[in-house]
């Protein structure tokens, strides 16, 4: 098996849904350019593909924990020299 560390450009926005080769291991998030960038680890020889669910808040925005809804952490980013902070998390549930 080989792997490969592939960069995923992300919107700013609360949901979205990124398709990644099955079993893809996110490695960080960061900006670049001004834009959010997500690094994963990815098998390129995987052929199927999965569903990942990406939530994006702002620092003082509500992060609501519904019955159920389960989080990982990614990392905080900052744009605009900073103006702007958001944490990026994946939803597992």
């Amino acid at each position: 098996m080989e792997k490969r560390i592939f960069k995923y450009t992300l919107q700013i926005e609360y949901k979205q849904v990124i398709n990644l080769p099955k079993g893809a291991e996110f490695l960080t998030v960061q900006t670049q350019f001004n834009e959010l960038q997500l690094w994963a680890l990815v098998d390129q020889n995987e052929i199927d593909q999965e569903e990942r669910y990406i939530e994006i808040f702002g620092t003082g925005h509500p992060v609501y924990y519904d019955m159920g809804v389960d989080r990982k952490y990614l990392a905080t980013c900052q744009l605009d020299d900073g103006n702007f902070v958001f944490h990026v998390f994946e939803r597992l549930s």
